[in-house]
């Protein structure tokens, strides 16, 4: 990797994955720029911040003809990444482009198949397009950068600062104590990637100045494998004494009851149908760690996510502890203590509004 500082955009950089490679960055000595509205939160210590719009005309003009060693743009809009094209490509010595495993049009089976790319000139953000909308940028990306382009799809991205809470809400969850609800099968495939690794290997890659496609994810393991893991590092941190109380509910039983799946309100993080999704926890991660992707253990990314959060969590996705009492009633045929677990939730500080979230 170069000594020498480099000149980086971050378009976004304010909020989660573009924040922590703009904080890794400023970390390592470069020089980091954060083009933004800054309506989404602050950028980070250290770094110049840009104002820009790009759902407007001329929104992107500030940054027009400057040059910068290497960009990083997680888009989801297709018309609005040709004016950031137009803006800066020519100025840009390595693109990244950051995609999404949704990017794949069949999620039971692991497969290369893509969805048709969503119009060039597409303004829609709803969830039912992203898959789409991500591929059109990719191609846009290729097209334009050539051989100065990485896209790399990352699966769910966790850690520090997760906006979804996904992983958060399990190991605040076993912190609690008492029966915890566990979605079956135990085998059920799950991968993820951790937000720190995932940022470390996109600005190596930019020194490296890596160009191709790739999957961002690590190795997938059981839902019972990942509960161990998750259990594990809180009794290393001294958070539990012991395994916590975990009971296994089939399948069948939460599509029955009309349990959310993946994230939001009254969700299960991580739980998602099988096997339609088996394939969407499946990913090969050889080809990104080949090409240098790092991966901590799980009892790292669970440690970390606990030190940054566990001191005022406030989950903004999961279930409620009323939620989850009542369906574990109703699994074991008995009535729940609802007035004991509305006390819960409001000891947790738990605040979860209506959240939808695509599946990569």
């Amino acid at each position: 990797m170069s000594t020498q500082p480099k000149r980086i955009l971050v378009l976004g950089g304010t909020v989660y994955l573009s924040r922590t490679i703009a904080q890794l960055a400023i970390a390592r000595g470069d020089r980091v720029t954060v083009a933004a509205r800054g309506s989404s939160g602050e950028p980070p210590a250290g770094a110049e911040f840009v104002p820009i719009d790009r759902s407007v005309s001329g929104g992107v003009d500030p940054l027009r003809g400057r040059e910068f060693d290497a960009v990083f743009d997680v888009a989801r809009i297709p018309a609005q990444v040709g004016p950031v094209l137009d803006a800066l490509a020519d100025g840009a010595g390595h693109w990244s482009f950051i995609s999404s495993i949704s990017a794949y049009s069949e999620h039971a089976a692991v497969t290369d198949d893509l969805y048709e790319p969503a119009p060039d000139d597409s303004t829609d953000p709803s969830v039912e397009v992203y898959g789409a909308s991500k591929v059109a940028i990719e191609n846009r990306v290729r097209e334009r950068l050539g051989d100065r382009a990485l896209v790399t799809r990352p699966g769910l991205i966790v850690g520090a600062g997760d906006p979804v809470d996904r992983l958060g809400y399990w190991p605040l969850r076993f912190s609690e104590g008492g029966e915890i609800l566990a979605p079956g099968p135990k085998e059920r495939p799950v991968q993820w990637i951790d937000v720190e690794d995932y940022a470390n290997w996109l600005l190596d890659a930019a020194d490296a100045k890596l160009t191709g496609t790739f999957d961002a994810i690590g190795g997938h393991i059981g839902m019972g494998a990942f509960f161990d893991g998750i259990a594990d590092a809180l009794v290393d941190e001294g958070v539990i004494a012991e395994r916590p109380h975990l009971t296994w509910v089939s399948q069948e039983f939460l599509l029955e009851q009309e349990v959310t799946p993946w994230a939001g309100h009254e969700s299960l993080g991580f739980w998602v149908p099988s096997p339609d999704y088996d394939g969407h926890g499946s990913r090969p991660p050889g080809p990104a760690v080949a090409a240098g992707l790092r991966l901590s253990t799980l009892e790292t990314t669970v440690k970390r996510w606990w030190r940054a959060n566990a001191a005022a969590p406030t989950l903004r996705a999961g279930m409620s502890r009323r939620r989850e009492g009542e369906l574990l009633a109703a699994w074991h045929g008995t009535e729940a203590d609802t007035a004991a677990l509305e006390r819960y939730d409001r000891e947790r500080a738990f605040a979860v509004p209506p959240v939808t979230a695509p599946p990569g």
